[in-house]
């Protein structure tokens, strides 16, 4: 269901220029949030505060919570990594 919403969500985001490849060698910027955020609300905010074009959005869980992996093409061409929290997991349900 996550990534329906993140597809959705990156074709009315989507512009015509073309992908770069991951050329970010930094390391991802973590954003902590008190709040549970869904995939859709960290792609949103991401956006919001880049001004890139989302690439890629995917949910990953680790020590029971999830996090929020976005990638976005910046103006001078580079693929950045954000993460955000996302909810914790209990026994596989969403918190």
């Amino acid at each position: 269901m996550h990534r329906l919403l993140v597809l959705i969500a990156l074709c009315c985001f989507a512009t015509t220029a073309p992908a770069a490849p991951d050329t970010y060698a930094g390391p991802p910027v973590q954003l902590v949030q008190n709040g549970c955020k869904n995939l859709s609300q960290a792609v949103e905010q991401i956006r919001r505060q880049t001004k890139g074009r989302i690439v890629s959005a995917e949910t990953r869980t680790r020590n029971g919570r999830e996090v929020h992996h976005i990638k976005v093409l910046t103006d001078d061409g580079k693929v950045k990594t954000h993460k955000v929290q996302g909810c914790k997991r209990d026994n596989g349900q969403r918190a």
